[in-house]
């Protein structure tokens, strides 16, 4: 098998220095601001991270802000990210770093790895980056750029693929600069090597080593194994509104989207569900006004599909029903977190549907 060679650093850190997005948490590179940006940068493009991160440097600029917010805050601070748990997970690292590390994120690789949420790739952002330590920093990116250097057809979701090339790059991997040599593979796979559609080969500056670009066969790596696909569950979901307040719950703490605030929903496939929900839908039913169909929102999870048909519920009278809260459209925009899976009905209330 071929293995990456050392010779091919150099061109790859001057091109970094040259063209290196000016990015918020590269002008200060502390281990807290790198933690919080990589963590936001899973699953979420940079320019959508931009604005989140700003805004929650400014709520919570320490491992100690970080760990004294109420959770309500911290969703509402993480609302449009996605992903929540990532959010919560947050938490209680941060909450580990005051108790067992004096407030400081760890300069060690296996103590990054022991906190809650922590994996092998951000710990390795944040040792390489703010810590100087030489460890690797491996994610899609920086698989994608290598299955194509070498030309190899190995399945990029398998962990014995990324094992091996994690090897390879800690191999060659200079010690005066782990850091920025993580970033500039990255920045290699998120700007010029690219996921989708053809690479901009032409900007590369491994473009004369690079054996599927001599092939001409870019697209034929990385490989991945075909996932299977997505089970669809259709759902309708309520705004209900009485007196211009409207009907929030949390969602069960198991599950998708656990413990977050929603506008009251049903499976189509099993309407009103348990016997309580059943009296629940039934009490709604009694009390409603008036009915309107909002439209349709889809919302794609890794496994799951939610298709989603929106109703604005008026009532004549209030729903005494102990899990729900009655919120304004002002606190809705300040202090509660729904998911973005319900976007379709919160932008009909705060947009379509104003006061």
């Amino acid at each position: 098998m071929e293995h990456l060679e050392k010779r091919i650093v150099p061109a790859l850190l001057n091109w970094y220095d040259y063209n290196a997005r000016i990015l918020p948490w590269r002008s200060t590179p502390t281990p807290y601001r790198v933690w919080i940006s990589e963590i936001m940068l899973q699953q979420t493009r940079v320019e959508a991270v931009k604005p989140y991160y700003d805004r929650f440097m400014e709520e919570l600029p320490d491992v100690k802000a970080l760990a004294e917010v109420s959770d309500d805050r911290l969703m509402k601070l993480w609302e449009g990210l996605g992903y929540y748990n990532r959010a919560r997970n947050l938490k209680i690292a941060a909450q580990t770093v005051m108790e067992e590390f004096g407030g400081e994120l760890p300069a060690d690789y296996e103590a990054l790895l022991s906190l809650k949420g922590i994996g092998e790739y951000t710990a390795g952002a944040i040792g390489s980056i703010a810590h100087g330590l030489p460890v690797p920093a491996v994610d899609g990116n920086v698989l994608r750029v290598v299955a194509r250097l070498l030309a190899n057809g190995d399945d990029v979701l398998k962990p014995a693929t990324k094992r091996w090339m994690t090897k390879d790059i800690k191999d060659i991997m200079p010690k005066d600069r782990p850091g920025d040599f993580n970033q500039a593979l990255m920045e290699l796979g998120a700007t010029v090597c690219l996921p989708n559609g053809a690479p901009l080969c032409e900007e590369c500056p491994w473009d004369t080593v690079c054996k599927a670009h001599k092939q001409g066969n870019e697209l034929a790596f990385p490989f991945k194994q075909p996932k299977k696909p997505r089970k669809r569950e259709d759902k309708n979901v309520y705004l209900l509104e009485y007196e211009g307040r409207f009907a929030l719950r949390k969602r069960p703490e198991k599950g998708l989207l656990s413990g977050l605030w929603e506008f009251p929903s049903e499976d189509c496939k099993t309407p009103k569900g348990s016997s309580e929900e059943k009296q629940f839908w039934d009490d709604v039913e009694k009390l409603t006004v008036q009915f309107d169909k909002i439209g349709k929102g889809k919302h794609i999870f890794s496994h799951v599909e939610w298709h989603m048909t929106g109703y604005h519920i008026l009532l004549g009278e209030k729903l005494l029903e102990k899990e729900l809260v009655w919120v304004s459209r002002e606190e809705m925009k300040k202090e509660y977190a729904v998911p973005s899976a319900f976007e379709f009905v919160k932008d009909y209330l705060l947009t379509k549907n104003p006061e």
